[in-house]
């Protein structure tokens, strides 16, 4: 019996720390710096890319190639350090509702648990790359073509990546379900909105959400192509998402679109960053 309390306690004490720290202002900070750190990142892919579809310069971009962005312009460094601060917070928001299902404001369903465990990953991962960017250290551009090379190299590779690319179309459907039914606004605040504020977060969120999942859908059917013709060329990532929509028939105009919803989705960030419920 002595032994089994043992064991439990670390378990316990685990859980106490988490519930302590997903209940303390820092926490709260943590995430509404997290979620403006994800609108700066989605701003400034959605301007490069409106700058491409209308013959403006520009380019297409991930997240990584945002930072990057940050990094080259006036306080580029300085930017970057709070970015990458307000990264780890969305990381650790994510991260530890998943752990414990709630924060003090809200609770999570086993289906929101565990897209909080994938985000806070990746978000994490964004943060480490905002980190190596800032100690001036290489980092690879993260294109999924070599991802996906050595996936398909493995044994049962072609499904593990076809598998992936099913589950990218499926997180698509998903965000295009929360803009069209608007779903996301059981997530916010709204009742504290006045009626203007209220429309343009809705149409920021509608249209944000619908553009990711066009972004996340492409990203899905190419990388079943890649596994379908077994050539890891074919894996495309965001930015490659949106060269595929600019090299499309009326590419300029589907580019367009989409960067402007991205840009929606930016601005509904930035507005979630102040009304979310933590």
């Amino acid at each position: 019996m002595a032994r089994d309390l043992t064991t439990a306690t670390p378990a316990r004490e685990a859980r106490q720390q988490g519930e302590s720290f997903a209940r303390s202002p820092q926490f709260e900070w943590l995430a509404r710096a997290g979620l403006l750190a994800r609108g700066v990142i989605y701003g400034i892919i959605g301007v490069l890319a409106i700058q491409l579809a209308f013959g403006h310069g520009g380019k297409t971009t991930n997240q990584q190639g945002a930072m990057k962005t940050i990094a080259q312009g006036n306080f580029g460094m300085a930017l970057l350090v709070l970015l990458a601060i307000g990264l780890f917070g969305y990381a650790a928001w994510r991260l530890t509702r998943a752990a414990i299902g709630h924060g003090p404001e809200a609770s999570d369903d086993t289906k929101d648990r565990i897209s909080g465990l994938v985000s806070g990953i990746t978000y994490f991962g964004l943060f480490i790359a905002a980190v190596q960017i800032i100690a001036g250290a290489h980092t690879g551009s993260g294109n999924p073509d070599s991802a996906t090379g050595g996936v398909l190299g493995w044994p049962a590779g072609t499904w593990i990546v076809g598998i992936a690319g099913l589950v990218l179309i499926g997180v698509g459907v998903d965000q295009a379900r929360k803009g069209i039914t608007k779903d996301f606004c059981e997530d916010s605040k709204t009742e504290q909105m006045g009626q203007g504020m209220k429309k343009a977060f809705t149409a920021a969120g509608v249209a944000g959400y619908v553009a990711r999942a066009v972004v996340f859908g492409l990203m899905g059917v190419f990388l079943i192509k890649a596994a379908i013709d077994f050539d890891p060329d074919k894996a495309v990532g965001l930015d490659g998402a949106l060269a595929k929509l600019r090299d499309a028939p009326y590419g300029p105009v589907l580019l367009g679109i989409v960067a402007a919803g991205l840009l929606c989705f930016a601005v509904y960030s930035a507005l979630d960053s102040r009304y979310r419920r933590v």
